[in-house]
């Protein structure tokens, strides 16, 4: 694989020269620092799974999205009512691998088609159609990567089948949370992120970070809910995922 340093024009001769002007030798590796405090790391630090899913529970009242849990037995009839409760379709959704693991595929593809309710799994090979699918939207259904409990934020990473549109342009968005990944604050979820990157050899090229419905409070501090985005959002916690 070519060095990504020799398709950049110029760039030793000029770290060279900066280096010379700092009156040291060029540094090709540079060690993380360490730092003698991280209070970052000491907010909830000891909080076990059950009670950061409290704190979830409560940041979600202040975010203006409702928290379901299930579990992966009844995930498809909680989600079902979830559904239900915000109209039916037409709903988008990733097409990801976890909706084969917990049998969310064929019953959105086939099962939910029979009760006359549109469906679509998002295709990379139509992107297009896929867009214009989202645009008509009523509900959009994705996994999330990450969750973290002090702020209501689901971390979405790009990548095949998981088109960015599905949670961005429907009328709702539901958010399937697995209780294994959900996380204290945004620190830790820059670790699960580097762990991403680390297994899949790159960084994802695009992460979304979503904190409930789209709002807006930028004319006269007024907070207006399903500005930019899904007017109304949903978190369906899998408990034993």
């Amino acid at each position: 694989m070519e060095n990504i340093e020799e398709r950049i024009h110029g760039k030793a001769p000029f770290l060279e020269k900066v280096a010379s002007a700092l009156g040291r030798e060029r540094q090709s590796t540079v060690e993380r620092p360490k730092w003698h405090h991280s209070p970052q790391e000491r907010v909830l630090q000891h909080a076990s799974a059950d009670e950061l899913v409290t704190v979830l529970e409560a940041q979600c009242q202040e975010i203006h999205t409702e928290l379901v849990k299930t579990s992966s037995q009844k995930l498809r009839e909680d989600l079902g009512r979830t559904i239900e409760a915000h109209g039916g379709g037409p709903i988008a959704y990733w097409n990801d691998q976890r909706f084969e693991e917990v049998q969310l595929a064929d019953w959105l593809a086939c099962d939910l088609p029979g009760d006359g309710i549109e469906t679509f799994a998002w295709n990379d090979q139509q992107n297009e159609q896929s867009v214009k699918f989202c645009e008509q939207a009523n509900i959009g259904i994705t996994f999330t990567d990450c969750t973290l409990a002090e702020s209501g934020t689901v971390m979405l990473c790009s990548g095949e089948g998981k088109g960015r549109s599905v949670s961005l342009l429907p009328a709702t968005y539901i958010a399937l949370i697995p209780k294994s990944t959900l996380v204290p604050r945004l620190t830790q979820a820059m670790d699960r992120l580097s762990e991403i990157s680390d297994d899949e050899g790159k960084v994802p090229s695009c992460i979304n970070w979503i904190s409930g419905p789209s709002n807006s409070a930028d004319i006269e501090m007024s907070l207006v809910v399903g500005v930019h985005g899904p007017i109304k959002a949903t978190y369906v916690l899998i408990e034993d995922l």
